[in-house]
């Protein structure tokens, strides 16, 4: 289910620059924000990095691109 909500135009600006950088839809751009911004404020101690890379590994898994680590 969508949800229509107002945001300033230079968000919606902003992410638009970055939307074509990142090969994302403008949606899909202030989802990903979004995202980020959640799962910083829910985990203070991650770095950026971190929660990036943990992003990247929930979509691989939901779409079925994940193999098993073998350590060594």
């Amino acid at each position: 289910m969508s949800t229509a909500v107002r945001i300033s135009e230079k968000l919606v600006s902003e992410a638009k620059r970055y939307s074509k950088i990142e090969n994302r839809s403008l949606t899909g751009q202030i989802e990903y924000w979004a995202k980020i911004g959640k799962y910083a404020e829910e985990n203070p101690d991650l770095s950026f990095k971190l929660i990036k890379e943990l992003i990247t590994g929930i979509a691989e898994l939901e779409s079925g691109e994940s193999s098993e680590y073998t350590f060594g």
